[in-house]
């Protein structure tokens, strides 16, 4: 008998954040699989196992749970987040694809979540309001010269970019370089975004123009959206500014 795996969004960490499909699948589940801090969010249910792990460990994890699934057990991988954007479901895909064939009968669910720049976003107002992309400063998993590439590329061609693992205790000179490749494409007025723990108790959110944004800004925890040449600031007497890309842009130089 086939079992069932669902990969599940968690949120950026408040409940209010968590939708009710995503509820749903982790109240079913037989077995939950995830990062301990993740799994830690979810609330234990009487019979329901658990299986912690560490950061790094996602296609161990990945494995984990599909080999449960197809000996018939109903499974969720919860994940941070949305689980497609720098996350379990491409882990989960990538065992899928590399294991045997009764993996790929498995009935499979990405059940979505809100991800870390949508979250930041909605705090500070619209600063996605136009073309935008999202990069990766972790180069566990790509080479350091191809986030240079594609940091030139997403700002000399007018995205806001939202900047996921600015640093981490192994890289936490990644950022700061970061930083100096952006300032050859974008003038030093550009705003830079950045929102920590959004959605936990220790939330914070804060705004810097360009030339003011250092690596002390940022943590593990901390989502950074950079601006373009577009993106505009309001200041509002007592209360946080408003930023916010126009729906229209200019042509951009070559």
């Amino acid at each position: 008998m086939s079992g069932r795996l669902a990969i599940v969004g968690l949120g950026p960490g408040d409940v209010r954040y968590l939708t009710p499909q995503a509820s749903e699948a982790l109240a079913a589940a037989q077995a939950l699989y995830g990062y301990g801090p993740y799994l830690d969010r979810v609330p234990a249910r009487p019979g329901q196992a658990r299986y912690a792990s560490d950061n790094r460990e996602e296609r161990d994890r990945a494995a984990a749970a599909l080999k449960a699934a197809a000996e018939g057990a109903t499974v969720a991988i919860v994940s941070g987040g949305d689980p497609g954007v720098f996350a379990m479901a491409a882990a989960a895909c990538e065992a899928i694809e590399a294991g045997p064939e009764r993996y790929r009968t498995l009935d499979v669910e990405v059940v979505p979540g809100v991800t870390a720049m949508l979250a930041v976003a909605a705090r500070i107002g619209a600063p996605l309001g136009h073309d935008f992309c999202a990069l990766s400063l972790s180069d566990n998993l790509k080479p350091w010269d191809l986030i240079e590439r594609r940091l030139d590329a997403a700002a000399s061609a007018g995205f806001v970019i939202a900047l996921y693992n600015p640093v981490s205790r192994a890289r936490p000179w990644q950022f700061g370089y970061a930083l100096e490749r952006l300032r050859r494409h974008l003038p030093p007025a550009t705003p830079v975004v950045f929102g920590r723990a959004v959605g936990r108790p220790d939330e914070h959110i804060d705004v810097v123009m360009l030339e003011r944004a250092v690596t002390a800004q940022v943590d593990m925890a901390t989502l950074v959206i950079v601006g373009s040449r577009e993106t505009r600031v309001i200041q509002r007497p007592g209360r946080v500014p408003l930023v916010y890309t126009p729906r229209t842009a200019a042509t951009v130089s070559a």
